[in-house]
């Protein structure tokens, strides 16, 4: 039975000792939200309050990149992530990308 990839945003893991650093690994996603999406979002922006479909995209955006970055991990043959940080960023109107990047360690 294969171990899920540890992600983590501290440098260390307890009763864990890093034995090699392998590098930077990185996932990223540019997401725009459709026609619909705009408008129901207008919508919600006029009554106040969460834009939810903004929030349901960010979300799976977060969650894809995250796969990409474990992705890379595991191409170094990764026990941990650590030092997890996510970035995002407006690339054009109503798209935005999010960056995941972390340290990519061995573990004994």
């Amino acid at each position: 039975m294969e171990m899920a990839m540890i992600q983590t945003t501290t440098d260390f893991i307890p009763n864990k000792k890093i034995t090699q650093i392998l590098g930077v690994v990185r996932g990223n996603t540019i997401r725009s939200r459709g026609v619909g999406g705009h408008f129901v979002a207008g919508i919600q922006g006029i009554f106040g309050g969460e834009i939810s479909a903004y929030v349901t995209s960010l979300n799976e955006a977060r969650e894809e990149a995250i796969q990409r970055m474990v992705q890379e991990a595991e191409k170094l043959n990764a026990d941990a992530i650590l030092n997890v940080r996510f970035v995002t960023s407006e690339v054009m109107p109503y798209a935005a990308e999010i960056l995941a990047y972390g340290t990519a360690v061995k573990l004994g």
